[in-house]
C-alpha cells in the first residue's frame, strides 16, 4: 500500500513523506518489536505515551509512524489520526477486506473464559499443515493484539485464526463486526472475569457477541449449558463438541498420566478413534475436540488433525507445561493464568496422576478478577484440594491465604498445608522437601508471578 492509500484507509492526514511511497512491513504498537520496513502506531496508554518512542521505532527500522500529534523534528513519514488504536483496526479492516476479495482466506474466531490460547495453538499447528496460516502470538486478543494479528496476513494466507478476549459489553462485537469470522467457537462461559463483568450472566452475553457476527458456522461447547443454547443468525449452521451423546465431536473417555492424555473420540471421520496427546488434562482433551470440530467445519478431516495434535509438546508455555527436575520430580507449570474453572481442571489432573502412585503437591496462588465472589471461591478451592486427596498444599501470597485457611480447617488435615508470604520464601522451603517421583502443580493468576517459581522449582529458571 502507498502512504496515500494508508492515510485514506485510516481517515488520517499524511503530514510528511511521499504519498506514492509503498509500504508492506508489519505493524506494531511496541517500538521494541519494530522490524525494518514496519509501521509504528504511537498508542497512548494509561501509563506511557507511544509518541515518546517514535525515535526508537525509527531507529529500529520503522518507515511510517501513525500518530495523534506529529513529531516535526523527526525524519520519519507520519500520518496524523484522531485515535491511533482506532486507526490500527481501520487499517486491519481494509487489509482483510482486500485479502477476502481474492476468495482464498477463511477466518476462524475463538472466544471463551478458558482455553482460547491452547485451542488457538492447536488450530495453528493443524491448519499450517493444510495451507499458509496466521494465528496470534501469545494472547493477542484485544483492540490492539487482534488487528495486529490480522495485519500479519497477506494474499497467500488461507487461514486466519483470531482470539477474541473480552473487556466488557460490546468489546468482542467491536472486533467481530469487521472481522466477520467464517467459523467461530465459544469454548466455555465461566467465572474467569466474574468480578469485572458482574457475574456469569453478563459474561455469557459478552461471549455471545462473536456468534452473532459469524457468517457460516458456529462450533459450541455442548457440555456448557449456557453455551449450547447460543443461537447464531439465520443461515449459520451449528455443531458441537463435548462428552455428551449429542456432540458432533464426542469424547468417550480420557486416560491421564505423566505421559500425556489419551482420548477416545467419535468424529465426523469415524468413531472410536484414539488421540494420544502429550499435553496433560481432561480440559485439554476438550480443547482438542474443539479444534477437531472447527476443522471439520472447514472441511479438514481428523486424519490431518491427529498427527498435528499428537506432535505438540505443550499447549503454550506456562499452560499445563510439564517440566522434569533432574532430581526426579515433575513440575506442571500452569501459572500463566487462573480461574475457578481452570483451577479445578488442573487439580483434577493432578489428582488423577496421583492415583498411579505419585505423591502430589499443589503450589497455589490467588485467582484475580473475581470481585465479590473471591473469598467464596478461594475457600471452595481449599476444600477441593482436601477432597481430591492432594498430599501437600503450599499457598503463596497474602491474597490466597483464605485457600490455606480453608484447607487447614478440614478436620482430616493437620500440617499438610503451609502458607508463604512470597515466592522466594516458598522456594526456599519447598525445594528441599520435594523428592523423586513427586508431581507438583504450580498454578495462580499471572499477576502472582508463580510461573517463575514453577520454572525455578523445575531447575529451568
Amino acid at each position: 500500500m502507498t502512504l496515500a492509500e494508508i492515510a485514506a484507509a485510516i481517515d488520517g492526514e499524511l503530514v510528511s513523506g511521499s504519498p506514492a511511497e509503498s509500504i508492506s512491513g508489519l505493524s506494531t504498537t511496541d517500538s521494541r518489536q519494530v522490524v525494518p520496513g514496519g509501521i509504528f502506531f504511537a498508542k497512548i496508554g494509561k501509563e506511557e505515551d507511544g509518541h515518546s518512542y517514535l525515535a526508537a521505532a525509527a531507529a529500529n527500522g520503522a518507515v511510517l509512524g501513525i500518530v495523534s500529534t506529529a513529531a516535526t523534528d523527526l525524519d520519519l513519514p507520519q500520518i496524523v489520526v484522531r485515535d491511533t488504536v482506532v486507526a490500527l483496526s481501520l487499517l486491519a479492516k481494509h487489509v482483510l477486506e482486500a485479502i477476502r476479495a481474492l476468495g482464498k482466506i477463511q477466518v476462524v474466531g475463538i472466544t471463551g473464559s478458558n482455553g482460547k490460547t491452547s485451542t488457538k495453538n492447536m488450530l495453528r499447528d493443524i491448519l499450517s499443515r493444510v495451507g499458509p496460516t496466521v494465528a496470534p502470538q501469545g494472547s493477542y486478543n484485544n483492540l490492539v493484539g487482534l488487528p495486529t494479528t490480522v495485519l500479519r496476513a497477506d494474499n497467500n494466507t488461507e487461514f486466519l485464526v483470531l482470539e477474541y478476549g473480552a473487556a466488557g459489553r460490546g468489546s468482542i462485537a467491536a472486533l467481530a463486526e469487521w472481522t466477520k469470522p467464517d467459523v467461530s467457537t465459544v469454548l466455555k462461559v465461566g467465572l474467569a472475569h466474574a468480578g469485572v463483568f458482574g457475574g456469569i450472566e453478563e459474561t455469557a452475553l459478552i461471549k455471545a457477541e462473536l456468534v452473532q457476527y459469524t457468517s457460516k458456522h458456529v462450533v459450541l461447547n455442548y457440555d456448557d449449558p449456557v453455551v449450547r443454547h447460543y443461537k447464531p443468525k439465520a443461515g449459520v449452521s451449528i455443531s458441537g463438541f463435548g462428552f455428551g451423546a449429542e456432540a458432533d465431536t464426542r469424547i468417550r473417555s480420557t486416560e491421564i498420566s505423566l505421559a500425556g492424555t489419551v482420548v477416545s473420540l467419535d468424529t465426523a471421520s469415524g468413531n472410536g478413534q484414539r488421540l494420544k496427546l502429550k499435553i496433560l488434562g481432561e480440559h485439554q482433551a476438550l480443547n482438542a475436540a474443539a479444534a477437531i470440530e472447527i476443522c471439520a467445519a472447514l472441511g479438514i478431516e481428523s486424519s490431518i488433525c491427529f498427527p498435528a495434535l499428537e506432535k505438540m509438546d505443550s499447549a503454550e508455555r506456562w499452560r499445563m507445561q510439564l517440566l522434569e527436575n533432574p532430581a526426579g520430580y515433575s513440575i506442571i507449570n500452569d501459572a500463566y493464568n487462573a480461574s475457578p474453572d481452570s483451577m479445578r481442571a488442573a487439580l483434577q489432573t493432578l489428582a488423577t496422576i496421583g492415583r498411579s502412585g505419585h505423591r502430589t503437591v499443589a503450589v497455589l496462588g490467588y485467582m484475580a478478577e473475581l470481585g465479590e465472589i473471591s473469598n467464596q471461591e478461594h475457600q471452595s478451592l481449599g476444600l477441593l484440594v482436601v477432597r481430591y486427596n492432594i498430599d501437600k498444599l503450599y499457598v503463596v501470597g497474602e491474597e490466597a491465604k483464605l485457600l490455606h485457611m480453608s484447607a487447614t480447617a478440614e478436620g482430616s488435615w493437620d500440617g499438610e498445608s503451609l502458607f508463604f508470604g512470597s515466592a522466594d520464601q516458598a522456594f526456599e522451603q519447598i525445594s528441599g522437601k520435594l523428592r523423586e517421583g513427586d508431581v507438583v502443580l504450580v498454578k495462580a493468576s499471572n499477576a502472582s508471578g508463580l510461573r517463575f517459581l514453577g520454572d525455578k522449582l523445575a531447575g529451568v529458571a
